[in-house]
């Protein structure tokens, strides 16, 4: 069993977006040196497609932080992520993420879409799980030069503003988020262990 500080990284994706904010979150991540738990929610149309494994309850436990991606559907998450946290009940009796930091992240076609809406409500069930939450701090050069994504709520990235592929504030800023959140992990799993 793996001894590195595991940090599920739980997204959907449709049109690719989110999954390149996803992969830019476990890059900086793994810069951490922490490793990256790829979890994805799909309909059952897009199961056999997914790319990363279909998240299951037991990885709630086994991970030591988690950062939540969906696009923005009208100021909030995606139907399959918000199906999956109504499955998690026994895991919040258990209180199995309580005191694990967490963030999450968000896409959106256009500059006014919902993306800090949809943000602030991402993180609504994990409040109620317990975590600790994480946002990006104005200490980030790039979160006062975006023109596109970026937010003190987490990283985001705008279609319209930077194309479909990440604009160089969106990565860097996913990548700082992906960095922060595993070394909180590292710092609080090394506090438990002492």
């Amino acid at each position: 069993m793996s001894t590195a500080v595991q940090v599920l990284v739980l997204y959907y994706s449709r049109g690719g977006s989110t999954q390149q904010l996803a992969d830019a979150i476990a890059n900086g991540i793994e810069k951490a040196g922490a490793e990256a738990m790829m979890r994805t929610v799909t309909s059952d149309d897009e199961a056999a497609s997914a790319r990363d494994l279909i998240v299951a309850n037991e990885d709630l436990q086994q991970c030591d932080a988690l950062v939540l991606g969906s696009p923005t559907r009208f100021g909030h998450m995606a139907s399959g992520l918000q199906r999956f946290w109504e499955t998690t009940s026994r895991d919040w009796l258990k209180g199995v993420l309580v005191d694990k930091p967490a963030a999450v992240f968000t896409s959106s076609s256009s500059m006014h879409g919902g993306q800090e809406s949809t943000l602030l409500s991402m993180m609504v069930p994990l409040l109620h799980h317990g975590m600790m939450v994480l946002g990006i701090p104005y200490t980030e050069p790039e979160l006062q030069q975006t023109e596109s994504g970026g937010s003190p709520y987490g990283a985001s990235h705008v279609e319209h503003a930077a194309g479909p592929r990440l604009s160089r504030h969106e990565l860097t800023l996913a990548e700082q988020l992906g960095y922060r959140v595993a070394r909180a992990a590292q710092r609080y799993s090394k506090e438990n262990a002492s």
